[in-house]
């Protein structure tokens, strides 16, 4: 417990700092994400990635708090996407390069002997899916932050009802580092998460509720995992939606996700992420009632419903084109990605 607590300061203390320093090149380099016609340095999210894995790492050779069987590499295919994404952020990448190199870091760490393959296989495409819905979610500031956040303690609620200790203290720890990256990363923002956190992020999420509902009936275990990731499926649904509706791509970006039409009806910028942080706080805390068993499968109904509802609505709203195309960070100049 004490050293949980030590461990979580650290992070927030270090995701904080790091993500103030790596500020500075991020803006020399010219690696930057354009939010709300501002250019925004994206290396914050590798402040959150480095921290994860450093804190973990000292838990794991101490002894004090060793991951577990298969934790370690839960950890080790998270930094690997996140390391893809990182260069997503620094150099232009076909946004098919990531959805693949998301599915095969899945691959690599589904535990197939809990799951079976049916089970594994879907559990793949969840997690694959899972990152790059985060993704999508890192379009306006503090909102894949504060969706993260929230998603962190529920998962790690559920592993430690399973008394899977490294794994819910990995979470904390997660927890925290982005709790350090939002001191930044809340309007406007100093910092962005870019590619490289938010994969990361989705990554590390979905993984771990994989390994907490292994064994676990696939109903029960897609109820919950539903309930922990309502809004990032929320905001997916809605952009896939709107863009075969109009048809446009659906890989390249636009102002079409949902902070971005919930602005459209007159909310801050604020104002948005306290309202999805707020519903992914209730839906979260639902899928973990139904993990603990203190309430039944049939409630993430309630959330399905109140989330196809939202989508629905949303989807009505008009929005602006994109002013132009460009779907990754360049290098060496002004050239930045429209969100």
């Amino acid at each position: 417990m004490l050293y949980g607590i030590a461990a979580a300061t650290a992070a927030l203390f270090l995701a904080a700092v790091l993500a103030a320093l790596l500020r500075v090149p991020a803006l020399r380099l010219g690696i930057l994400d354009r939010r709300r016609q501002r250019p925004l340095p994206v290396l914050g999210g590798l402040a959150v990635v480095a921290v994860t894995c450093l804190v973990a790492w000292v838990g794991q050779w101490t002894r004090v708090a060793p991951l577990g069987d298969g934790v370690g590499r839960l950890l080790v295919a998270a930094a690997a996407l996140a390391a893809l994404g990182l260069v997503a952020d620094v150099w232009r990448l076909r946004a098919r390069v990531l959805v693949a190199g998301a599915f095969v870091a899945a691959a690599c760490v589904v535990p197939y002997d809990e799951t079976g393959v049916p089970g594994g296989a879907l559990a793949v495409g969840w997690i694959a899916l899972a990152s790059l819905a985060f993704k999508g979610l890192d379009h306006a500031d503090g909102l894949a932050g504060t969706v993260g956040v929230v998603t962190a303690f529920g998962a790690g609620a559920c592993a430690a009802a399973e008394v899977m200790d490294g794994l819910a203290v990995l979470l904390s720890v997660f927890a925290a580092a982005l709790t350090g990256f939002l001191m930044h990363n809340w309007h406007p923002a100093r910092v962005g998460m870019g590619a490289c956190g938010s994969l990361f992020t989705g990554f590390l999420l979905s993984a771990s509720l994989v390994f907490t509902r292994a064994g676990y009936a696939i109903g029960p275990s897609a109820a919950v995992v539903f309930g922990l990731g309502a809004v990032a499926v929320a905001d997916t649904v809605l952009v896939v939606l709107a863009r075969l509706v109009s048809r446009r791509p659906l890989l390249r970006r636009g102002p079409d996700h949902l902070a971005h039409r919930l602005r459209r009806l007159g909310l801050t910028p604020q104002g948005s992420v306290v309202l999805l942080g707020a519903g992914s706080f209730s839906s979260v805390l639902v899928g973990v009632l139904v993990h603990t068993g203190w309430t039944g499968g049939r409630a993430v109904w309630w959330v399905a419903g109140v989330a196809l509802l939202a989508v629905l609505v949303l989807l009505l709203v008009p929005i602006k084109p994109p002013r132009h195309t460009e779907s990754t960070q360049v290098t060496g100049s002004l050239r930045v990605r429209n969100g």
